[in-house]
């Protein structure tokens, strides 16, 4: 059987891709070496941390 997680993650997510765009993901998968899952989970904070830092502009 599997490891136990600390944090496991029971939440499944689905998305429609165009070709070109899992031909893109598949390239950064193998350049990175991180899975698809760790790309979007990166890609999430990323936006939402340039959300938050628009956030703060707008509001000086």
């Amino acid at each position: 059987m599997g490891r136990m997680r600390e944090n496991p993650r029971y939440n499944v997510i689905s998305m429609r891709v165009s070709d070109a765009e899992r031909e893109q993901l598949e390239y950064l998968v193998r350049r990175s070496h991180k899975s698809v899952s760790d790309l979007m989970r990166e890609a999430m904070i990323s936006l939402t941390v340039q959300g938050n830092h628009q956030e703060m502009r707008q509001a000086a």
